[in-house]
């Protein structure tokens, strides 16, 4: 058992080799051993003569990101779809990733299938990489001998859920970027130009206009405290946003607000719709059954005020309460989406139903990122134009009354 256990964590290197067959035609390949001699012994076998070996060098590479298990999920469908054995289509995923810590799990999980153990519970033993929801697909799939359908749908999950992901954060990258170097800017003029319109202006011997003297006012503490100011920006961010992500209450505070936010608040909550709706179709449609789907899709909507209404929702159905009236009384969802669930109750075709919604809210989220794009534009254009501007005509005010100085 103990030999067993560092082979999982230390799995044998990958040797990579060329040579010639019985025929005299040049080969090459990779193949896992436990060394030199086991590479060529098997070659051997194989009437491969060896000529030379090199053994690969495994980079310590990345981290495992969302985009590399949807990749893998794809991939692995196509492969089972074509009638490539399981086990045979990770060997081929995995030597096939240029990510080594992806290759490392999907090998650990091989041989775990290998040793008896069924695919979801192989999965389950890796909770960062694969979520219960991606578990319980794979699980469905397997009691009912559709994993590749399932697999392939759940691949499609994904890949909208990205997509949906990069819209959203597409959306707040450019204002987010425009402040940042708007500020940048600001701190420049505050304490580099600023003061040297201040030694110009001292030999005027003239008092100067109140937009002036505020305006150096503010440059003076620029200059006398610009490490604290960045610092305590710099610092205020980062506790911010590890306050967001680790404390639960944080969380659930700041989830509430962005649906209330007046231009971000729209889109966000059409995000979460639509996450929340394709979630539960794809679980419908792979036959688990609604309370079991339910624990999934709270957390899959991204957002705390739909998690909570999940729990809801879940108790609701589970007292014998219909779906549409649940979700009803939860308030956080919009008309269509409960009457399209209400029909597809009513013709026994939800997955179906709510489908159609989580296409509809993400045809609404695109449209809302491109229309917040042409938003966002004019808006910081005026922000920031009145915010420079004004400092450009504070300062050159006493310049304009130079002739009653004179």
């Amino acid at each position: 058992m103990a030999t067993a256990a560092v082979a999982k964590k230390n799995p044998d290197p990958v040797f990579e080799w060329e040579g010639k067959d019985r025929n005299g035609k040049s080969v090459r390949g990779e193949m896992r051993a436990g060394g030199e001699a086991a590479v060529t012994a098997s070659l051997r076998r194989q009437g491969v003569l060896v000529s030379k070996i090199k053994k690969r060098r495994m980079k310590g590479g990345g981290s495992i990101k969302q985009k590399d298990i949807a990749i893998f999920t794809r991939q692995l469908a196509t492969m089972m779809r074509a009638g490539v054995p399981m086990l045979q289509s990770f060997e081929i995923v995995a030597r096939g990733s240029t990510n080594p810590k992806l290759t490392k799990l999907l090998l650990e999980i091989k041989t775990d299938v290998e040793t008896g153990t069924n695919l979801s519970s192989a999965f389950r033993k890796h909770p960062l990489h694969f979520d219960a929801l991606y578990c319980n697909l794979v699980e469905a799939g397997e009691a009912g001998g559709i994993l590749e359908a399932l697999l392939d749908r759940l691949a499609v999950y994904q890949e909208k859920t990205m997509a949906l992901k990069g819209k959203i954060k597409s959306a707040l990258t450019y204002p987010i970027a425009v402040l940042v170097v708007a500020f940048g800017v600001l701190a420049v003029i505050m304490i580099f130009v600023i003061p040297a319109f201040k030694e110009i202006f001292s030999s005027f011997g003239a008092e100067l206009p109140a937009p002036t003297l505020l305006v150096m006012a503010m440059s003076e503490f620029f200059v006398a405290y610009w490490w604290a100011i960045f610092g305590g920006l710099g610092g205020g961010v980062y506790f911010f946003m590890q306050s967001w992500k680790r404390s639960e209450k944080m969380q659930r505070v700041m989830d509430r607000l962005l649906l209330k936010v007046p231009i971000f608040g729209p889109l966000v909550n059409k995000s979460a719709v639509a996450r929340w709706t394709r979630t539960l179709a794809t679980m419908f449609a792979a036959g688990v059954p609604l309370v079991e789907s339910l624990d999934s899709v709270g957390g899959a909507a991204g957002n705390a005020v739909f998690a909570d209404a999940t729990e809801k929702i879940q108790k609701d159905v589970s007292t014998g309460s219909s779906l549409t009236a649940a979700m009803q009384t939860t308030g956080v969802f919009p008309t269509m989406v409960l009457q399209m669930c209400a029909i597809g109750e009513e013709s026994g075709s939800i997955d179906h139903m709510l489908g159609k919604a989580a296409d509809f809210y993400e045809e609404e989220v695109d449209e809302a990122v491109k229309g917040l794009s042409s938003l966002m534009e004019p808006i910081i254009i005026v922000v920031l134009g009145g915010l420079i501007g004004g400092i450009v005509v504070a300062m050159y005010l006493p310049i304009f009354k130079l002739g009653q100085v004179v």
